[in-house]
């Protein structure tokens, strides 16, 4: 292994950020451990990556204590959408806290570097905006959102605590809505709810008056943001903001994706769910200073590829979410099942 190449980490590696983080690390010649108990990731999203030598794939749940020996580890093991956390809120309760607490033991063992995927539901339904990093936020900590919001909210908590009291060097990521390829048809995100409704010629549903705002960042320029913050220096200022700053409310999405697909769909208004923040769009001010990052792919760019993405699922009927966990025969060396002796926390 070359003094630049790192063995890496990716919890969550299969699901639909994690498998382009994967993919990010191989092609710069890193090895990576893919960790993932395939809750709501997806092994099609990672079927490309498993005749790569330097890719193996561990079944595992980031709940339980992991041994490995790494350099780097990316935490970004959790549900990210409304309907898959809220199906089992106390999962995803022990999924954000006690996932934080083995990962930040296994970085204390091994002297590795961590990320952690935090989220911008860490500002709730903000009064301020845009939201800035030192911003704290307006949660409501027992909605039914709160599972994820405080779940991620805490986790943040034990990064600086482990950093302040063991000297482990973390970074941490507040991730605004990000869309692309791989995202699942079925998660209720709004990007892929939009395209898939109208590819199907449903009706295109909004929540409340759809004038609501959101920020969306592609996948791609996420990923850069990822790896930007990983290499910066470990006095870079966090928790980091990466997001599209652009704004737009839910039914210029709507009208966009109706345009682009050429769909017939009307739009549907149904009441606003418990909690959904009225506005959110990040101040990447930070980001820009001290990592050089910005995004680069417009809403419409970035809307062509994902449509394709989906239209070419339909066409196959395919649905990544629902593969079976027998779909892909695992090549020699690629273990389905995790164990090992635990990393004290």
């Amino acid at each position: 292994m070359s003094a630049a190449t790192k063995r890496t980490l990716v919890t969550g590696g299969s699901g639909f950020l994690g498998s382009f983080l994967c993919e990010s690390l191989l092609n710069d010649g890193h090895e990576v451990i893919c960790v993932d108990n395939f809750q709501t990731g997806s092994r099609q999203n990672i079927r490309h990556l498993l005749d790569n030598p330097r890719f193996e794939v561990l079944r595992h749940d980031v709940t339980i204590p992991l041994f490995v020996e790494v350099d780097e580890i990316w935490n970004l093991a959790c549900p990210a959408s409304p309907v898959h956390y809220q199906t089992d809120p106390v999962r995803t309760v022990k999924t954000n806290v006690m996932g934080a607490i083995n990962m930040l033991g296994l970085a204390r063992r091994t002297k590795s570097k961590i990320f952690q995927s935090s989220t911008s539901e860490v500002y709730g339904d903000p009064f301020v905006h845009p939201q800035p990093e030192s911003y704290w936020g307006n949660v409501n900590p027992i909605g039914p959102r709160a599972c994820y919001d405080e779940g991620k909210r805490c986790a943040e908590t034990l990064f600086f605590d482990y950093q302040r009291q063991y000297q482990i060097d973390i970074r941490v990521a507040r991730i605004f809505n990000t869309y692309g390829p791989r995202m699942s048809q079925n998660d209720g995100r709004v990007v892929s709810n939009f395209i898939v409704q109208a590819l199907k010629g449903a009706p295109i549903t909004l929540f409340g008056d759809g004038l609501q705002t959101r920020s969306f960042c592609y996948v791609d320029d996420l990923i850069a943001g990822f790896r930007a913050l990983m290499d910066a220096p470990e006095d870079t200022p966090m928790p980091v903001n990466l997001g599209n700053p652009g704004e737009f409310t839910i039914r210029e999405l709507a009208e966009l994706v109706i345009e682009m697909t050429g769909a017939q769909s009307k739009m549907v208004f149904l009441p606003l769910p418990q909690d959904d923040p009225t506005q959110r769009k990040p101040d990447i001010s930070r980001a820009k200073e001290h990592l050089g990052w910005e995004p680069k792919v417009a809403l419409r760019e970035g809307l062509e590829a994902t449509i394709a993405y989906f239209d070419d699922l339909l066409t196959r009927d395919v649905d990544v979410a629902t593969q079976s966990p027998k779909a892909i025969q695992w090549p020699k060396g690629h273990r389905a099942n995790g164990g090992g002796r635990a990393a004290a926390p």
